[in-house]
C-alpha cells in the first residue's frame, strides 16, 4: 500500500499573511511565521511539515496563488 506525503513551497513575497491557508489545513500543517516579508506581512509556512497528506486545500484557497503543492507516493509494504 502507497503513503501520500505532501510538501508545499510558499512564495513568502507575495503572501499576505491572511491565514486563510492556516485555517483550510487539516493536519494543522501551516502557521503564520513570525518573521516579515519585505512588504511587512508574516507569511505563511509549513509549522509541522510531517503532518502534510498533500490534500492542496492551502492552495486551492489562497486568493493571491502563492502555494505550490507537491506529493510524493511511499511505498509502506513489508520488505521480504
Amino acid at each position: 500500500m502507497a503513503k501520500i506525503k505532501g510538501t508545499i513551497v510558499v512564495d513568502t513575497e507575495r503572501c499576505k499573511g491572511c491565514s486563510v491557508c492556516v485555517a483550510a489545513c487539516p493536519s494543522e500543517v501551516l502557521a503564520l511565521h513570525r518573521s516579515v516579508n519585505s512588504k511587512g506581512y508574516n507569511f505563511s509556512y509549513m509549522e509541522n511539515p510531517d503532518a502534510c497528506i498533500g490534500c492542496a486545500n492551502c492552495a486551492i484557497v489562497c486568493p493571491d496563488s502563492c502555494i505550490t503543492v507537491y506529493r510524493q507516493k511511499f511505498d509502506t509494504a513489508p520488505v521480504r
